[in-house]
Order: C-alpha cells, then sequence, then structure tokens
C-alpha cells in the first residue's frame, strides 16, 4: 500500500495483483517542511543509503513530459532487485522545501508504480527523490524531476526527430520513451517533408501519399510521421513542423512556383542564390524571395495542406543566416531579414499554428523577437565561438523580447570528431550544457541521438552509457530548478564571490571556476561551472578534447550577503542526482561564509534572505 500526506495511488508491479489507494489532501503553507527538518528517520537522505547507486533502482520514469496544473503524474520504478519486505519512501520538493511525502510498500516486485497530484500551482518544477527501503534501511536512491506548466513554452526543451522510414509502433515507442525521459516538451520534426515548397506529397486522390523520399531522398513514411505525432501529443510534447522560409527545389515550377520569385547574387539575375547540397540528393536548394506576397501565398497554402493531413502543433520555420545582398528577378534589392518580422504575422494570422523561427547566428532576431513567437532559438555558429558568447546570446534574447521570451540555442558539439565514427567527449557534452543551463538557456541536442552536425541525420558519434546517464541527470536538474535557473533571475553584478580553494572568474575563463550569480526575489543563486581544468573556451569542443575537471569538494565560499541568511543548500547534477543539501554557514561583515560539498562539473548554491 501507498502512505503519506499526498493524494496518491499505486500499483506494483509483475509479480502482485493490482490494488489502487486514493488520498486527497489540501496542502497548508504552514505543513511546508524546511530541508533541514525532513531528513528524519522517514525520510533518508543519499548520505544514509548502503547500497552502490542503481543496485536497487534500474529505471525512474513519469508518463508525461510536461503536466498542466490539477493532472496526476504516473511514476514508475523499475527495479534490479527485489526487497521482500520493504517500501519506497518518495519525497517531493520544490527548490529545497518538502512539499510532500509517499511511503509506497514494496513486496517481491520488478515494478512498482504510483501517483500523485501537485499542489495546484503553474509553471513549477518539482523533484521526486525516491529511496528503496528494507526494515529502516536505506538501500538506493534515485531523483527524477516534475514540470507542472499549462503551456511549454514557458520552459522550452526542445528535441528532435529526424528517421522517419517504416517501423513498428513498439521502435516509435522506445525513441519516444527516452525523450520522454528527459522531459522534452517539443519536438522539431526535421526533414520529414517531401519538397520545401510543397512539404505533403498527395497520392491522386489529393489525400497524402503513403510514402516519399526527403531531399537526401531517404524514406519518409506518413505513417511513422503520423505516430510520432500521436506520441508526443500523449507525453505532453509539442509537435513543431519543420520547415523554411524560403526554399524551393530545382523543379518548383512544374508545382506552380513561379520562377520570378527567385533570388539572384546579381541585379541582372544571372545567377540564382541557392544553397548547394550533394549531387545524389534530390535537388539543391533555391532561395525565394520571402517579401514576394505571392510566394508566401503559396508557401501558407502549401504548409495549410500538411497541417490538415497531420496534427502538428506548430512550424519551425528555418532560414540560412546571411545571405549578404540579394536581388529579385527585376533587379531590386532585397535584404532576408527585413522581411521576417512580417511574415511570422502573417503565417500566424494564416495559418493560426505555434511558430518557432531559427536565428542563425543572431540573423535577424531582433525582428524575430517582436514577432508572435513562442520562444527564442539560436542556431550558433563561428560569430560566436566561446562559452561567454552563448551567455551573452541568452542575455541578448532576454533584452531583445523585454524578458517576455525564453532561449533555446542549437549549438553542435564535437563538430570536427563527428566527421568519423567514435563516441561523444562526456567532458565537452556536460561542460555545454552547464554553461547553456546555468545562463538561463536550453539545449537543442536529443534526438533519436544526441546532435553533432547541422544535418541532424548524422550518426557517427555514439552516446555511451554513461552520458546518457549524466545527460539524464542534468535534465532532471533543468526541470526541478527552473524556477531559479529560467524564470526571470536577474545576473548580480556585485557577489563578490571568492574561494581560498579555487580562483573564482565572473566570467567564464580557463584554468578557473565561472561563478555566475543571480538573484530572484529573497534568493541569491550562484552557479559554479568548474573550467580550471578547461584546455580551451571554445563551446564546441570540436575535436573532442575537452578534459574532465578535476571534482573539488569541500570547496570554501564567501561572497557579500544582501541581507540576514536564513539557509542555503546546494544541488548538482552530478551529485545525487540533484538532491537539495543543506550547507552550515556564517555571517559577518556583509558576507557570506559556506562550503560546496563537492563540484565536479557544475553546482548550484541558493542563498535564502530572511523576508525584508
Amino acid at each position: 500500500m501507498v502512505r503519506g500526506k499526498g493524494s496518491a495511488s499505486f500499483v506494483t508491479g509483475t509479480k502482485t495483483s493490482m490494488f489502487t489507494f486514493a488520498f486527497t489532501f489540501t496542502l497548508m503553507s504552514t505543513l511546508l517542511l524546511t530541508l533541514t527538518s525532513c531528513r528524519n528517520e522517514t525520510a533518508p537522505t543519499p548520505g544514509d543509503v548502503s547500497g552502490r547507486p542503481g543496485e536497487y533502482i534500474a529505471a525512474l520514469s513519469t508518463d508525461r513530459a510536461r503536466y498542466e496544473p490539477g493532472r496526476p503524474v504516473a511514476f514508475r520504478a523499475e527495479l534490479s532487485r527485489t526487497v521482500a519486505d520493504g517500501e519506497l519512501v518518495v519525497r517531493l520538493s520544490h527548490l529545497g522545501d518538502d512539499v510532500d511525502r509517499l511511503v509506497v510498500d514494496v513486496t517481491n516486485d520488478d515494478v512498482v508504480t504510483w501517483t500523485w497530484t501537485p499542489p495546484e500551482r503553474d509553471y513549477v518544477g518539482y523533484l521526486a527523490e525516491v529511496y528503496v527501503r528494507e526494515k529502516g534501511k536505506p538501500l538506493d536512491h534515485a531523483t527524477i524531476a516534475v514540470d507542472v506548466s499549462s503551456h511549454w513554452a514557458k520552459f522550452p526543451r526542445y528535441g528532435y526527430l529526424t528517421d522517419f522510414p517504416r517501423m513498428t509502433a513498439e521502435a516509435r515507442e522506445d525513441v519516444v520513451d527516452r525523450l520522454n525521459r528527459l522531459h522534452l516538451n517539443g519536438l522539431q520534426f526535421y526533414d520529414w517533408q517531401w519538397k520545401h515548397h510543397r512539404p505533403l506529397k498527395t497520392d491522386g486522390s489529393g489525400g497524402a501519399a503513403p510514402a516519399w523520399p526527403d531531399i537526401a531522398n531517404r524514406e519518409v513514411s506518413f505513417d511513422t510521421v503520423r505516430g510520432y505525432i500521436d506520441l508526443a501529443h500523449e507525453r505532453g510534447m509539442k509537435a513543431m513542423n519543420y520547415n523554411l522560409l524560403f526554399g524551393a527545389y530545382a523543379d518548383a515550377e512544374n508545382d506552380g512556383a513561379k520562377e520570378a520569385w527567385r533570388l539572384y547574387r546579381d541585379p541582372l539575375a544571372t545567377t540564382p542564390d541557392r544553397h548547394e547540397l550533394p549531387e545524389a540528393w534530390a535537388s539543391d536548394i533555391y532561395i525565394m524571395d520571402p517579401s514576394n506576397p505571392e510566394w508566401l501565398d503559396y508557401l501558407f497554402e502549401e504548409e495549410r495542406k500538411a497541417f490538415e493531413a497531420l496534427p502538428f502543433d506548430g512550424w519551425h520555420v528555418d532560414q540560412l543566416g546571411d545571405r549578404g545582398t540579394l536581388y529579385t528577378s527585376e533587379g531590386e534589392k532585397r535584404n532576408l531579414m527585413l522581411a521576417y518580422g512580417d511574415m511570422l504575422r502573417e503565417a500566424k494570422d494564416t495559418l493560426g499554428v505555434e511558430l518557432v523561427m531559427n536565428a542563425v547566428s543572431q540573423f535577424g532576431q531582433r525582428l524575430i523577437a517582436k514577432a508572435p513567437v513562442e520562444f527564442l532559438y539560436t542556431e550558433v555558429w563561428g560569430s560566436h565561438p566561446e562559452y561567454k558568447h552563448l551567455k551573452a546570446i541568452i542575455d541578448e534574447n532576454a533584452s531583445l523580447s523585454e524578458n517576455r521570451l525564453p532561449t533555446v540555442l542549437a549549438a553542435y558539439v564535437n563538430y570536427d570528431l563527428a566527421d568519423g565514427a567514435g563516441e561523444f567527449n562526456l567532458p565537452g557534452v556536460l561542460l555545454l550544457d552547464a554553461v547553456i543551463f546555468a545562463s538561463g538557456g536550453a539545449h537543442l541536442e536529443a534526438g533519436e541521438s544526441l546532435l553533432a552536425k547541422e544535418y541532424f541525420p548524422n550518426r557517427n558519434l555514439l552516446v555511451t552509457p554513461e552520458l546518457e546517464a549524466r545527460l539524464t541527470a542534468y535534465y532532471d536538474f533543468l526541470v526541478a530548478y527552473q524556477n531559479v535557473l529560467r524564470d526571470g533571475a536577474e545576473e548580480l553584478e556585485d557577489a563578490g564571490v571568492s574561494s581560498s580553494a579555487a580562483r573564482m572568474s565572473a566570467e567564464p575563463e580557463a584554468g578557473a571556476v565561472w561563478a555566475l550569480a543571480k538573484r530572484k526575489g529573497e534568493l541569491d543563486v550562484v552557479h559554479f561551472v568548474n573550467l580550471a581544468s578547461a584546455t580551451s573556451m571554445s563551446w564546441n569542443d570540436a575535436d573532442g578534447t575537452m578534459p574532465a575537471p578535476r571534482p573539488m569538494e569541500d570547496v570554501p565560499v564567501s561572497m557579500a550577503a544582501a541581507g540576514n541568511v536564513a539557509r542555503i543548500w546546494t544541488a548538482s547534477p552530478d551529485r545525487h542526482g540533484g538532491a537539495p543539501t543543506a550547507v552550515d554557514f556564517a555571517q559577518e561583515d556583509g558576507r557570506v561564509t559556506f562550503s560546496l560539498p563537492k563540484l565536479e562539473y557544475w553546482t548550484m548554491a541558493v542563498v535564502e534572505y530572511e523576508k525584508r
């Protein structure tokens, strides 16, 4: 059975019959326990666990990546070892404060499932700590996060799909299960389309064809695309239809697209602008004029057909960056970016779908940020080569949108290494995510594999089991602490963070720990990103040579205090699955001192002040 304060039910797995128990509760603020007060016999800590990580809990999962307020969360724990007479202790917390606690009986079960109904609050991240306990002794500990948000774009976690051959339903479910475990709440369907100017291939009767080749002549199955969309919706994910806003094949005239809509490299219209692709592919991509109303009418009509045939939620609008001065067939100059804002507004009015647009190296972002897009998306290239530039893009996007729109970065790691077969370099991947997440952004990287190239189907690098586990912890951290990572925290310029054990720097710097300080309400949040062993500040770790940082323990920290400190706690995706840990502190002469229990790649410290 399940016991606890919260609204919960459970089903134990393969060796027992089904039982369901429901409890209702009203969560009163007076019943919220502080982090330190919950450390008692009925709520163990990771340090109490006697077994090895994963010895009993093989996997934790939830049924959705995002939950609307009031919707119950279904948890599933797969056990690698049975417990004859035990229980799962489940602690649910928000920013270090206990929100609920459940105890689920376990007796010789392979799988245990239970449900929990979160408080009626919108846009909140929670952390669930799950312990296996037998006869009062904690044996194992694992964590998973929960996002309660009525709309995905408040905290976008964007992934992708790019393989759409004929495949079984089970194979599709395996792919989406992995993306759901990373809590991805939006998926870009990359190169699902037939032709850029005519994305949906139809049969003789006007309905959707059962299959078609994409631009690389890979097979695309209608049933696979539709099946993935349905699975995404079941998991609380948005499905975004990828397409360029100005792309056409060489044979576009045969489909009713006029050659007069093309753009040219010269005012005499002798050299059409095109994006060259391999000879074995279906076509080069010819650039059409996005300010031409006839082209937009044509493209929007083709997009409308796609949305009618497939229940995509929105359009991921792509571009190709700054292509210089171009000319119409009549010799008129065109600057591509000047058309973006109007094009997006017209697309919203005409199609009525959600929109996201790629700003390649920030090209056109100033105009995109004023258009009806869900969030800002930047594909990062060589004009922004270092870690500090990633934070600069996120900050710039916040400014351009007047802090309305969050940022997702498409930043390709191990780029040159991916020219051949190999494995992703774990330190390069984790440091990149640590910098992006600490800076307040999200990273487009996860799909059927992990992204290393702008052509998403590239599969040369493998994701090792260790990297997969570490990525899962990072995405749990991104969700559990989204309210201090991405929810209006403002940078502190005068935090004065220092340490006697490591050099601290206010910006990413080789040989130092980057101490990024932010403030939200009565909280100061300091992100410590360990760059002390870094050999380069190049975020893409092109050759996969970034070394692992040297872990530090009991790192003393001193920083300016903005008031009377009530509590300090730390959390790290590299330690105990991101579980919060209260730390001792001392305050004197306007400064507060404490220690980080451990710093491997990234540790966050939260200083809570007494209400002023």
